[in-house]
């Protein structure tokens, strides 16, 4: 059970680990595809027993009709054929859209240590540094510790910040982002002295967008402010590391596709890289060896029912995931025409009612699990939501509802943005009614500033 419920709950490319974890340590299971014909036994029940059958003929006896059911059902399992054309198109599109892993920032910067001939006892300083940058690039120890810690001179670690610090990307090696800023400034040949002390003095005040309080403390005009701000928006880079990031390529590869046919929504659940399991025709050589050793005899009637578990899990996880997802379609059919604004409200609970198993089984189905659908690909348990009563008494989802929360803030005006108090009013206007403190939390979620940011001069 234990083993079951990891399989449901496993995606789909975590799950074919499990399965050639699994192939490797039971020899009773094998790829579909590398299975001969196994043998189907054929005892003699109309000859007489002229003795007790032995350990295999039990052995036999008890499981050959398992088996075969077994090996049946796998049969019967519908599944794309593996050497389809759109088992091959899916592969090779799915290793087109993997990105190039490139060299690491590391990487990167000792190359350029290595090609500008640097003396090996500053090299083995410049190394060290190299390793001991952030992701974005910057250095947090001073000059002083790395001295310390290598037990070298100052100036020699002095020196390495330097070299380092002369390398690209600009601003690698900063101490923190006003320097970073600094740094990339100075690697131009001219740069508009307010510019330089928009940085150098008044950077938290540009974070918080007061530029107002910037033009009155600098005596500039609002707009060579705003024109200083949009230089150092589009030239310099706050994280010169970001870009040498080594991001685990994950490939979302849906568990289910939902096509309209004739009006209709048609749900699939896919194999994807699931391979097709059988059982292995070896264990007839292994029953042999079960004459006349009890351990043996129960070593392999373990495995066997290791093996007969392990494939009706898998199969029971598609039957499941089509189950769940179907219902879902179900009630979901105006988003699938409409979009996320029609998104209906849907608890875990309704639909595990539905489908006739328990709201743990629902939520270990879709944990990780995506959807192709017409408005795109989604995860599953995106579908699941609350709602929020409009004038007319119906339920809106929590999603639909932010989602009108963005389009308002796309629309507003940003010259005078709204506050959370109007964005509630333009929300009644389009018959949702929600308090003000829902609002600041759904704008938080969707990663919204507040009106004070948002406003541009």
């Amino acid at each position: 059970m234990i083993q079951a419920m990891q399989i449901l709950q496993c995606p789909m490319t975590e799950l074919r680990d499990q399965i050639d974890q699994e192939l490797q340590e039971n020899v009773f299971l094998e790829l579909k595809e590398q299975a001969g014909e196994t043998p189907t036994p054929s005892p003699n029940g109309d000859e007489p027993q002229d003795s007790p059958p032995s350990l295999e003929e039990k052995l036999e006896s008890q499981y050959a009709n398992e088996l075969d059911q077994l090996e049946r059902r796998v049969d019967t399992t519908p599944r794309t054929p593996r050497g389809s054309t759109e088992d091959s198109e899916r592969r090779y599109e799915m290793l087109y859209n993997a990105p190039d892993q490139g060299a690491s920032l590391a990487e990167h910067l000792m190359e350029q240590a290595r090609m500008a001939g640097i003396r090996p006892v500053l090299m083995a300083v410049v190394e060290h540094i190299v390793f001991s940058l952030d992701e974005d690039g910057r250095l947090e120890e001073s000059a002083e510790q790395i001295a310390a810690d290598l037990l070298v001179p100052i100036p020699l670690a002095e020196e390495a910040v330097e070299t380092v610090r002369a390398f690209d990307p600009p601003g690698v090696g900063a101490r923190d982002l006003r320097d970073c800023l600094l740094m990339q400034l100075a690697r131009f040949g001219f740069v508009r002295p307010l510019t330089q002390r928009i940085v150098e003095s008044h950077l938290d005040d540009l974070a918080m967008n007061k530029l107002p309080k910037i033009a009155k403390e600098t005596g500039a005009p609002l707009d060579e402010i705003k024109e200083s701000w949009t230089f150092l928006r589009d030239h310099l880079n706050p994280h010169p590391g970001a870009a040498f990031r080594r991001d685990d390529a994950s490939v979302v590869s849906p568990d289910v596709i939902v096509e309209e046919v004739d009006g209709q929504f048609e749900v699939r659940a896919l194999r994807g890289s699931i391979p097709e399991l059988s059982i292995s025709s070896t264990y007839r050589t292994l029953l042999k060896e079960a004459r006349n050793d009890p351990k043996i005899y129960e070593y392999l009637r373990r495995k066997i029912e290791a093996a007969k578990w392990f494939i009706e899990a898998v199969h029971q996880r598609q039957s499941t995931i089509q189950r769940i997802a179907s219902e879902i379609v179900q009630r979901q059919q105006s988003f699938l025409r409409h979009g996320v604004q029609r998104l209906q409200p849907m608890k875990m609970q309704d639909v595990a009612d539905a489908v006739g198993v328990h709201i743990s089984t629902v939520s270990r189905a879709i944990s990780g699990k995506y959807i192709q659908t017409p408005q795109g690909i989604m995860e599953m348990k995106r579908f699941f939501s609350g709602g929020t009563k409009t004038d007319d008494g119906k339920l809106v989802s929590q999603r639909a509802v932010k989602e009108k929360l963005r389009q308002i803030v796309d629309d507003e005006d940003k010259s005078s943005p709204y506050s959370d108090d109007q964005l509630v009013d333009e929300l009644n206007k389009q018959g949702v009614k929600i308090a003000r403190r829902t609002v600041t939390k759904y704008r938080k979620a969707l990663g919204i500033e507040s009106s004070t940011r948002r406003r541009e001069y």
